[in-house]
């Protein structure tokens, strides 16, 4: 309880405009721990340090809830960029996206905008042999893009798409047993979003069982699996879970954020094990840095200690 309390309050505070002027005014040095940079260029030199170590990148344009038409195709326009750019650089293209930035329940042309722009993202993915993970996002959002995410597996393939499963929301056992005849690639999440206890589990250790529960069911179905988390004893109990059903390392990777727990992505990628960082960048990467302030109360006073130097 004490974890969603302070992450309540964390979000609430962080929402406060005069919040977020001053700490957008005094904590760039402080959240370029977790943002690569704001501009793509900063991202591929990132991406390109993470591979001297052999860990791979997941980039990540910061922005959601665009609210018009044209900043959404903007929005778009930047990640097809970014792949091209990739691409050019020699990396294969890894991203993720958030419909809501390019248009997600706006309707153009008698078709979700959102859905449009993820098709010429895909589309331009599936050219560059990259892939694109379809990001989770609120609890309102989520049939919307499952719906989504079922279209754009049927026209290009699951193993040029995949999306995200939060394990703290009720539902998502069962949205994730709905899925299987798609052999999906799933990247599976406690989840960040503060959300009513009607939708998401408050307790930390029912999140914890149900993120165990949804690894092991779809890795047992042969589903590439996404295991993204910093919790060594999940990743453990991962590790042993595998060896004792025969899975290949080949059927999933251990994923972690930018800028946390450098240490052990190397370690795990010197195991042999495929290690990816989700990797931020932009100049909209205020709403991310809070998220993450928000997970652990010792970040709090890393960025406190980071304002006052500055």
């Amino acid at each position: 309880m004490f974890d969603r309390i302070y992450r309540s309050t964390v979000l609430g505070v962080a929402g406060q405009k005069p919040i977020e002027h001053l700490v957008r005014s005094r904590a760039w040095s402080v959240a370029q721990r977790f943002v690569a940079g704001e501009e793509s260029g900063a991202a591929i030199a990132a991406v390109k340090e993470l591979a001297a170590d052999g860990v791979l990148g997941n980039f990540d344009l910061l922005g959601e809830f665009v609210t018009d038409p044209q900043t959404a195709n903007e929005f778009a326009e930047r990640i097809l960029a970014l792949q091209s750019q990739a691409a050019a650089a020699g990396l294969k293209p890894y991203i993720s996206v958030k419909l809501s930035s390019v248009g997600q329940g706006m309707t153009v042309g008698g078709t979700d905008l959102g859905l449009t722009n993820a098709r010429r993202i895909v589309a331009q993915a599936r050219e560059l042999g990259g892939f694109v993970c379809l990001d989770m996002e609120d609890h309102p959002r989520v049939d919307q893009t499952l719906e989504q995410f079922r279209l754009l597996v049927g026209e290009f393939g699951a193993e040029h798409v995949g999306t995200v499963l939060q394990s703290y929301l009720h539902r998502t056992e069962a949205d994730r047993d709905a899925l299987d005849d798609l052999h999906p690639n799933l990247r599976m999440v406690k989840g960040a979003y503060l959300e009513p206890e009607s939708v998401a589990m408050p307790q930390k250790a029912d999140v914890d069982a149900s993120y165990r529960r949804l690894v092991y069911t779809n890795l047992k179905a042969g589903n590439y699996t996404n295991v993204a988390t910093h919790d060594e004893s999940i990743i453990a109990d991962v590790k042993l879970f595998v060896l004792g059903h025969g899975i290949q390392k080949s059927q999933f990777e251990f994923q972690m954020l930018y800028g946390i727990r450098r240490d052990l992505q190397k370690k795990l990628a010197a195991e042999g094990f495929t290690v990816r960082v989700y990797l931020p960048y932009g100049r909209d990467w205020y709403a991310y840095f809070s998220r993450r302030i928000a997970e652990r109360p010792a970040n709090v006073m890393f960025v406190l200690r980071g304002m006052l130097k500055g």
